[in-house]
């Protein structure tokens, strides 16, 4: 038996059986199909009233959830065309990133960003504006220029950025309400050589003076702290060899180099984490924070996520710091990442550059359950939007005045699925209230 997500007894949270990853979610039904090919996707949508579709299981809520039937993209995973001349890569959305890299690099290309896990679906990622770091990099869900969707009665509509932007923009990031993403197609550019450097102990004073500078010191930075001194424990700089970025400095703003690999968690062995020390290695072997080759067991945690305006980044870190005497004994780690503003609806980085504060706790849910909406007020003044797959208590009401295009979301998503076939109780909680 799992432990609930918040105070109520969610039937999602008590029943056996199928778990997301990290084991502090049950899925509500063992009807559980295999789709292989869009015309078994399109059958199973037709047959059944209610659907909803699972890709690797690694949200934190129930975003995927469902009491009557789940769809699998597990089967829908191939690789369909490389368009060398467009520079696009179509694929199934079952596909996950870390098998896609590696084909890219060997054909040539790479993809503009990774999230720090590399084992997450292609068409789940995206359906939750799920990203990587980097002052310039969108999220996962800007580099698709296309998509193909079965609808709530069963037919297929394909989407593109460059023929319908409205539909598109409002399917990129489409929380999984619209329908069963069943192809996708990226964005590629020539493939590209990394070297990443780590830093320990970053004075908060000095990133506080020269935040800006800091984050933009190389194509992906991420701060990892617990909130526990005045200072950063790490700092990644993921730096393209050759782009005159960092190299190998004994000090960067006061931090000092690390001696060696590093875990995000001071003290964890780091074998399973991408090669550091300014060794060089293809994108998709830096990008992420984990080796794609090493799948993570199901790690006893939560997740949270805020993402503020980027000119807020440092007074909503002093926010998130003046509570690290509460939050600390519940935390992991937390990440500070940036993510460039994009065109997407449901992005938490719609129309504003940001900076996205995460949360790995530890799964003492009761704690973080009360903790989250203390979090949320000291990020309130700054109209912070939550990752779509993790953990937070912020209200319908809330969120619609965060996102200006809620309405027109929810009016696509009523001309998609007018009967609520994809619709489940956490879309009915953050769409409807």
């Amino acid at each position: 038996m799992t432990t609930p997500l918040s105070s109520s007894s969610e039937p999602w949270a008590q029943q056996p059986g199928l778990q997301n990853w990290s084991g502090n979610l049950a899925f509500s039904t063992a009807n559980i199909f295999y789709p292989q090919t869009v015309e078994e996707v399109q059958q199973l949508v037709k047959k059944h009233r209610k659907i909803k579709v699972l890709g690797t299981r690694h949200c934190f809520n129930p975003i995927a959830d469902s009491k009557d039937n789940l769809i699998s993209s597990r089967d829908l995973n191939k690789i369909l065309s490389l368009d060398k001349q467009n520079r696009t890569v179509t694929v199934e959305g079952g596909i996950k990133y870390g098998e896609l890299a590696p084909y890219l690099h060997q054909e040539g290309f790479a993809l503009h960003n990774l999230a720090s896990l590399p084992h997450i679906s292609v068409a789940g990622s995206i359906a939750t504006g799920t990203h990587g770091s980097g002052i310039k990099n969108g999220n996962l869900s800007s580099a698709v220029t296309g998509l193909e969707l079965v609808k709530a009665d069963g037919s297929i509509v394909q989407l593109s950025a460059s023929k319908n932007n409205g539909q598109f923009n409002a399917a990129a990031v489409g929380l999984g309400a619209l329908g069963v993403i069943t192809k996708v197609t990226l964005q590629v550019e020539p493939t590209f050589m990394m070297k990443q450097h780590v830093f320990t102990h970053l004075p908060m004073s000095r990133l506080k003076q020269h935040f800006e500078a800091i984050v933009s010191a190389a194509y992906s930075v991420s701060l990892f702290t617990d909130w526990q001194a005045d200072s950063i424990n790490e700092v990644w700089i993921k730096s393209r060899v050759g782009s005159g970025e960092i190299e190998n400095l004994q000090e960067f703003y006061g931090a000092k180099a690390a001696t060696g690999n590093l875990h995000p968690i001071m003290g964890i062995s780091a074998e399973n984490c991408t090669e550091q020390m300014g060794v060089a290695g293809p994108w998709h072997e830096r990008l992420p924070h984990f080796k794609m080759g090493f799948t993570p067991s199901s790690g006893k945690e939560l997740q949270s996520e805020f993402f503020v305006p980027f000119n807020h980044a440092v007074e909503a870190i002093e926010a998130v710091s003046r509570l690290g005497r509460q939050i600390g004994p519940h935390l992991f780690i937390s990440e500070i990442r940036t993510v460039a503003a994009d065109e997407l609806w449901m992005s938490p980085a719609y129309h504003q550059k940001s900076v996205a504060i995460h949360f790995t706790w530890k799964q003492e849910t009761k704690a973080v359950m009360q903790l989250l909406p203390q979090i949320e007020k000291e990020l309130a003044p700054f109209n912070a939007r939550p990752h779509w797959g993790k953990i937070f208590t912020i209200p319908a009401k809330t969120l619609a005045s965060r996102y200006e295009k809620m309405e027109a979301f929810k009016a696509m998503v009523d001309e998609f699925d007018p009967d609520g076939k994809f619709r489940n109780q956490f879309l009915t909680n953050v769409l409807y209230g």
